[in-house]
């Protein structure tokens, strides 16, 4: 392959794996591939959103022409990605339709995929397989470098990467670090005082336009070829359904302010340069002005915006009669950023731990491990900002509402995790989880530089040392509050995350109404919910007996496989609000007799009681209980609930409905095309028995899947974590075994109708047949009908939405008969929800078709 590029270009580019018979000076590869001629160049996009003032895309066309093959531009959105969302699935997306309209102008060839049920596979890798050679942007970070070190592994295509985001690559920034003798990453100082004079020679050159050439125009590399998948026109696709389908993280809404796309991105720019880079130095440290800074990382971010183009107008800006803004833009812009970007490139490897901090700040960090922390929080409760300081909390919910961060405040935000977690290395791990969770410029090299600069690097030993931070320079929280206008940044914070916020309706505060509610009012939504019953929790109900007596009369337990629910429970965990379940479960038959092992599945549990995750995830929600709504009446746009006296309850925009199917049904008969699909789903119903005994407390296990009679489960309820209040000697001493018994779902549509009294003993019973086992004395026994027990066939959907009623359904009988189906269905409804409002109604919105129709 022919392989010979310009200067501008050559010096960008990194050879993964050179073609055969290529020098590659100082590029340290030992292996050169022996590959077959391909059929086209393929450019993999995933960091340089843009068709112009992009080196990749010029180095695919250069050897696209020289080699007379067609170009291919690939650009798959994959599931797979750390923090993928909602968030950054929009962002992306939106900027895809605007290349895709682009590329299609040029006469380039263009395919995108998004990775969802049912589509899924390693593209990639077999159109690498079928290419002369793999293009794509340089970007050190994970997982994009491991995705490469695995195409490397199971392709013998020449890969290369292109520098697109800065404008020092880095085979200059090698030359200039042979040519002087010290660190430049050691203080952005350092950095600048190596690369000026660099810098100010690339500032002087305009951009290599490549020329399209008469004789091989764009056109004519145009690929007409076959693809192992369907990728998707995104002209009018409606972006907010298409995520729907994604399994990424619904509950981080996406921005309805900051579009993704080059054009967005410029008119952002072009506001600051219009309007606020003249006061640029003495504006950008004050977080309640907002305006100050040019807001533009995130699309820095993603390649959607040519650093070249703004780094030359703020150059030409410098030589003005007021040189001051501009030249200090050009600091940030140039050395933080690039320098950050070249140290990631170094220490991909480290930059998720303390290693990547200079040695001196490892040391101290360790040194003062054990001080003493005022008040710590667990991963939730940093996440929603509901931590003691009301300035970190405002900058949390910038970062939660409109996922972005002004850089000063962020400096503060990001050193504050040291005080508030345990640990250093905890707290440097919920840093980067929530800014790179939630900031659309998160995940990327600049984030990094600006988090470890938090933790000491790019700095240098402060004193005296302080507790917990000791040699890293402090910054209090406190003090920075005070230094602005609180008010003026709350106002910006808390803005609206869309033009017209609905007011939401919740019928029933089981576990998916909980989580669809408390997402929404993080985003700062109006939510009210609705429950019948004296308080929250749906299938996590817990039922006090005598004394201190308590049962888990629904759920027994949860398990964990979605990854949303399993971010949770890992911090329900360190909040005392969970525990694993250890206890032996077994399988039983043959009256006991025959006893199998129940092993490879962990267990949790809430504690003291399953409903205390009910009651955790209700707080700060307005819940209005003992209430049935009967009636569900539209009204000039709007719904109005009313009770079973014809009383009204409120009028709402938007009213979800989190009920059993046939309650649902009901009122939602009047959308016929739902309540004939939820018709569709059955609920067994379950008779459970709540019993204290004397005599069963030796049984060889604690739980007990049942395979005959009537009983179906079996659990002693005291064995479970926070069950015995620590130091109860009456209680850990008495021989009363507490015992939750279910019954079949066929022994209990046979017996439905039973009074409760009735059933109690008949189920004692079948316990003492079961398990072979003498009751003794009972002390307490009580049964209750659980009529809508388990969905058999749940619907899959997640959710049912209609963004033209604003009306909406879930429950676990929408995803699956569990606590985690319940709450995977609320993330689906949130996520439905605050997609319609950002994406759907958005201002200059162009969403329109369903994905089905968007795919050739």
């Amino acid at each position: 392959m022919d392989s010979r590029l310009p200067e501008s270009l050559a010096s960008r580019c990194q050879w993964i794996v050179p073609p055969a018979g290529t020098a590659t000076p100082g590029s340290g590869q030992s292996r050169h591939a022996e590959h077959a001629d391909g059929e086209f160049v393929l450019y993999w996009m995933h960091n340089g959103l843009r068709t112009h003032d992009n080196p990749a895309l010029d180095v695919a066309i250069s050897w696209a022409r020289q080699n007379g093959l067609p170009l291919l531009v690939y650009h798959g959105l994959s599931e797979k990605y750390p923090f993928a969302s909602d968030r950054h699935h929009a962002f992306i997306m939106q900027a895809a339709r605007e290349v895709q309209r682009e590329l299609a102008d040029l006469g380039i060839s263009y395919a995108f995929h998004l990775e969802r049920p049912g589509h899924r596979g390693p593209h990639l890798r077999d159109l690498t397989r079928r290419a002369a050679v793999l293009v794509t942007e340089l970007m050190p970070l994970p997982p994009l470098t491991c995705w490469l070190e695995r195409l490397q592994s199971l392709t013998s295509t020449p890969i290369v990467t292109v520098d697109t985001s800065c404008l020092l690559p880095e085979s200059h920034l090698n030359d200039i670090e042979r040519s002087v003798n010290f660190d430049v990453f050691s203080r952005p100082s350092a950095y600048q005082k190596a690369t000026a004079s660099a810098y100010a020679e690339i500032l002087q050159q305009p951009y290599p336009q490549l020329i399209d050439d008469p004789a091989a125009p764009l056109g004519s590399l145009r690929y007409d070829g076959p693809l192992q998948f369907q990728p998707i026109d995104l002209q009018d696709l409606s972006i907010a359904e298409a995520i729907r389908s994604c399994q990424i993280d619904h509950t981080i809404a996406p921005v309805s302010d900051t579009r993704g796309g080059s054009r967005p991105g410029y008119q952002r720019w072009e506001h600051f340069l219009g309007e606020s880079l003249a006061r640029y130095a003495t504006r950008r440290t004050n977080a309640a002005d907002p305006h100050g800074v040019s807001r533009l990382s995130a699309y820095l971010h993603y390649g959607m915006i040519s650093p070249w183009r703004i780094a030359r107008k703020a150059a030409e800006l410098s030589t003005s009669s007021d040189p001051v803004a501009a030249n200090k833009f050009l600091y940030e812009f140039l050395v933080w950023r690039e320098m950050s970007f070249h140290f990631c490139g170094r220490h991909v490897e480290r930059l998720d731990s303390l290693s990547a901090l200079p040695q001196w700040a490892q040391e101290t960090l360790i040194q003062h491990a054990g001080d003493p922390r005022e008040r710590t929080f667990a991963w939730e409760t940093l996440a929603r900002a509901k931590t003691h300081e009301p300035f970190w909390n405002a900058a949390q919910r910038s970062l939660i509402k409109h996922g972005e961060l002004h850089n000063n405040a962020r400096m503060t935000w990001g050193k504050a995790f040291l005080a508030m977690t345990d640990t250093p290395e905890r707290a440097l791990h919920h840093c980067i989880d929530l800014n790179h969770r939630y900031a659309l410029d998160g995940r990327s090299p600049s984030s990094y530089g600006g988090i470890l600069w938090c933790f000491g690097q790019f700095d240098r030993p402060h004193e005296p040392e302080t507790p917990i931070f000791g040699a890293i320079r402090p910054r209090s929280v406190t003090q920075h509050a005070a230094r602005i206008d609180e008010e003026a940044y709350g106002l910006w914070v808390d803005r609206p995350i869309a033009l017209s916020p609905p007011r939401i309706a919740i019928i029933g505060a089981g576990i998916a109404g909980l989580v669809a509610g408390r997402t929404w009012a993080d985003h700062g939504l109006d939510v009210c919910l609705f429950e019948k019953s004296r308080g929250p929790g749906g299938r996590l109900a817990t039922r006090r007996g005598d004394g201190s007596l308590q049962f888990d009369h629904g759920a027994q337990y949860f398990t964990i496989r979605n990854d949303v629910f399993a971010r949770h429970v890992r911090s329900w965990m360190d909040m005392g609000l969970v525990q694993p379940w250890m206890g032996r479960i077994v399988a039983l038959s043959d009256a006991g007799k025959s006893i199998e092992p129940k092993r490879g599945t962990a267990r949790y549990v809430g504690i003291p009681g399953n409903n205390a995750i009910a009651k955790h995830l209700a707080e700060d929600l307005e819940i209005v209980t003992q209430t049935r709504v009967a009636q569900l009446q539209r009204d000039g746009g709007r719904w109005k609930l009313r009770d079973d006296d014809d009383g009204l309850l409120g009028t709402f925009d938007v009213v979800v409905v989190n009920a059993p199917p046939p309650q649902a049904s009901d009122l939602l008969r009047d959308h016929v095309a739902w309540a004939n699909r939820i018709d569709q789903v059955h609920m067994s119903p379950c008779w459970s028995v709540m019993l204290q005994a004397d005599g069963v407390n030796e049984l060889p296990y604690e739980g007990a899947f049942i395979n005959e009679g009537p009983l179906s489960w079996i659990a002693r309820n005291d064995t479970k974590p926070g069950r015995v209040a620590p130091g109860d000697a009456k209680l850990e001493s008495s021989d009363r075994a507490n015992w939750m018994l279910h019954a079949s779902a066929e022994w209990t549509i046979e017996h439905l109708q039973r009074p409760p009294e009735t059933v109690g003993p008949l189920l004692v019973d079948a316990f003492a047949k079961a398990t072979g086992a003498s009751i003794g004395t009972i002390r307490h026994c009580v049964a209750h009908r659980w009529r809508y027990s388990v969905a058999d066939n749940p619907l899959d959907d997640g959710c049912l939405w209609d963004p033209a009623l604003g009306l909406g359904a879930c429950g676990d009988w929408c995803a699956g008969s569990r606590v985690e189906g319940a709450f995977v269905s609320g993330t689906a409804m949130a996520g439905a929800l605050l997609r319609h409002i950002t994406i759907d109604r958005a201002p200059g919105r162009v969403d329109a078709k369903p994905l089905a129709s968007m795919t050739s």
